[in-house]
């Protein structure tokens, strides 16, 4: 991991130093003692020596306690805080954190004295391209994700008209404000210039989350609002409000660092960290003459955000860079954005409702097949008919270690607010993922690239049933998968050729020398849907009994009409010829004899396909914490588990409901 060193204890990574605590909030906080055992902190109760450390929180007003001792024995001080990427919510609404910082020298918002953060900004070299870059791909993804020190609100919420001032207000007394060198009239301060500054301009006072949500008081109230000013409660993105702004207006909130990759040089009236780097407006100067380097705004963030923090993966329970952190964050973010409000759910069987509970039910609880409510989405499996505008709900492309027709529950689904992604009639939302993604920015290349290795590596595909391939026959194999003819995916995608006997036939004809491959659809090898055909005649081999990502290494075309086997053969390289219209087709990657929708005209990379299908559009599920992830632990999920697996009763209920099945379970 690229981190700084600064906070580690002696020894090295693995080494442990005894850390002793006299604040009961770090026997509460299980996320925060966990974070620092992992850092190497030993945390107890007891008596200290001068060998060993006192863990204080910030400048709380408990610190006390351990700075006394920390006096009287001789102990070194490690200040905690939270990192600058925390949660949902605030801490006081229980939401634990995705990352400390460890302070040895100090702490980052205390002005009066040096800290860890501080001497990072002022003495590393920063010349290193691939940290730079990294910072690059973390400011980028932060304003994609909508992400800020605390996600919970809604992007889509409307701000104010452009064209106002934004003053950012705090919470009354926090230790940020007075060891940030403010106070009261700090705020007053900066509202009467913020007025006098821009003579005529709206007056925006953004509360802090803590005070829309009850918690704490600020420092602006509803007397402070006259005809120019007005404080401002709901819950937007930072990112969008500041977007609308013409200035920005800060004492030491955070929301004046994010402000400057915004856009903006913020009006700083206090000392918080980012300022006196070159940055910011700084009203006050003189307090910050230690911090006479000038940094570019990647600079900032590497050291704020990738060398000062450590940061928890809590899927695996470990230690992480600032990107795995990032992704952990946007991925729970998403669900609460999706799913705060509840979903009305419509054409779902019996079976899939335990799963789509917890898939989509950890925030508020699903209802099913009840009259549509106005203050709640609806979601519709995708090829059953809801209500107007409902979602549309199918499994993802990387779905379970087994069958969905055999009950298997998904791990991954996608939601679909334009159409479905096997429907080239209209457009869906991956469509437009795809074609947003023809240009990637450089962090999303190497994701994307990470994620096609990591998938070839461990094998995976959409069941991963596991099966090594049978012994073949040698020359130019073309492998040909069939499907289930009944699908969605073929009643509206497959165009001219519309079943497995006329895909092999056309194949045959058009390369009668090559050794080709049928392989029968997974559903209908094991008996739960209608479809098998006899292949002998027109393929040389039927190949069953194996997972298809295994025979994928062994071949050097796949033709197929729509299924997924084609975008997993254009994974590994493997040339890929459709008859139909799948949603990988018409992009550049494929040789397409169907008719291909004309609004397809983007020409992608492998990267951009991959980007968009597999990390962009489809939801994970973690069924080891039981929360929402991102693509990187369902790979690693479905290559080493745990998962859960149908039964025998489950089995049995399968093959009763393939007989009557009429909808979409194709192997995409």
């Amino acid at each position: 991991m690229t981190q700084s060193h600064a906070h580690r204890p002696a020894g090295g990574e693995h080494s442990s130093r005894r850390v002793f605590y006299f604040n009961v909030g770090f026997l509460r906080q299980a996320r925060v003692r966990r974070i620092l055992a992992l850092a190497g902190y030993d945390l107890r109760l007891g008596v200290p020596t001068s060998d060993d450390l006192i863990a204080v929180w910030g400048r709380s007003p408990y610190a006390a306690r351990g700075e006394a001792m920390a006096a009287r024995t001789g102990a070194g001080l490690l200040r905690i805080e939270d990192a600058f990427l925390r949660s949902l919510f605030p801490g006081r609404a229980g939401s634990p954190p995705l990352g400390l910082v460890i302070d040895t020298r100090g702490i980052y918002f205390d002005a009066s004295g040096p800290s860890d953060l501080e001497h990072i900004l002022a003495t590393h070299p920063f010349d290193d391209t691939a940290l730079l870059d990294r910072a690059r791909g973390g400011i980028a993804r932060m304003q994609e994700a909508h992400l800020s020190k605390y996600t919970g609100f809604d992007p889509a919420l409307s701000c104010p008209d452009p064209g106002y001032v934004l003053v950012i207000d705090q919470t009354r007394g926090d230790a940020s404000v007075t060891h940030g060198g403010a106070d009261a009239n700090t705020f007053r301060e900066m509202l009467y210039w913020a007025q006098e500054e821009n003579p005529g301009a709206r007056i925006l006072i953004k509360t802090h989350p803590e005070t829309s949500q009850g918690h704490r008081a600020g420092y602006f109230a509803a007397a402070d609002e006259s005809d120019r000013v007005r404080l401002f409660n709901d819950p937007v993105s930072p990112w969008a409000l500041m977007e609308g702004a013409i200035a920005v207006y800060c004492v030491t909130s955070q929301l004046g660092f994010e402000a400057i990759y915004a856009g903006h040089r913020p009006q700083v009236f206090g000392q918080p960290f980012y300022a006196g780097w070159g940055l910011t407006e700084d009203r006050h100067p003189h307090a910050l003459s230690r911090r006479g380097r000038s940094l570019s705004k990647a600079q900032l963030f590497a050291g704020s955000m990738l060398l000062y923090p450590t940061w928890y993966d809590p899927h695996r329970d470990r230690l992480c860079e600032a990107e795995t952190a990032i992704e952990a964050l946007a991925a729970e973010t998403r669900a609460w954005r999706e799913d705060r409000h509840g979903w009305d759910a419509y054409g779902m069987r019996l079976w899939k409702r335990a799963p789509l509970r917890r898939f989509f039910g950890r925030y508020r609880p699903l209802s099913f097949d009840k009259p549509a409510r106005a203050d709640r989405p609806a979601m519709v499996w995708a090829p059953q008919v809801g209500p107007e505008g409902a979602v549309r709900v199918e499994d993802g492309f990387l779905r379970s270690r087994g069958l969905g027709a055999d009950l298997v529950p998904p791990l991954s689904l996608v939601l679909d607010d334009l159409g479905i992604y096997y429907d080239p009639s209209r457009e869906s939302r991956l469509e437009r993922l795809i074609m947003e993604r023809a240009v990637l920015r450089p962090d999303q290349v190497l994701r994307a690239e990470a994620l096609i290795k990591a998938l070839i590596r461990d094998g995976l595909s959409k069941y991963n049933l596991g099966a090594a391939a049978p012994d073949l026959p040698p020359g130019h194999r073309i492998l040909v998968p069939g499907q289930v003819e009944d699908d969605a995916s073929i009643r509206l995608g497959a165009g001219d050729v519309r079943s497995n006997f006329a895909l092999l036939q056309k194949v045959r004809a058009e390369n009668p020398d090559a050794v080709i491959l049928y392989k029968p659809h997974p559903d209908v090898e094991a008996g739960l849907r209608p479809g098998a055909i006899g292949a002998e005649g027109l393929a040389d081999m039927t190949v069953t009994g194996c997972d298809p990502a295994a025979l994928l290494c062994a071949v050097q075309e796949v033709w197929t009409m729509t299924s997924l086997l084609g975008f997993e053969a254009l994974l590994r390289g493997v040339a890929v010829t459709t008859t139909g219209a799948p949603f990988y087709a018409g992009w550049g990657l494929t040789r397409d004899l169907g008719r291909v929708p004309p609004r397809r005209l983007a020409r992608l990379s492998l990267a951009g396909l991959v980007h968009a299908t597999l990390i962009d559009y489809p939801r994970y599920f973690d069924p080891v914490t039981g929360s929402a992830c991102p693509v990187e632990i369902m790979v690693e999920r479905l290559a080493h588990g745990p998962l859960s697996r149908g039964g025998r009763g489950n089995r049995l209920l399968a093959k009763l409901q393939g007989a009557f099945a009429t909808h979409a379970h194709w192997w995409r």
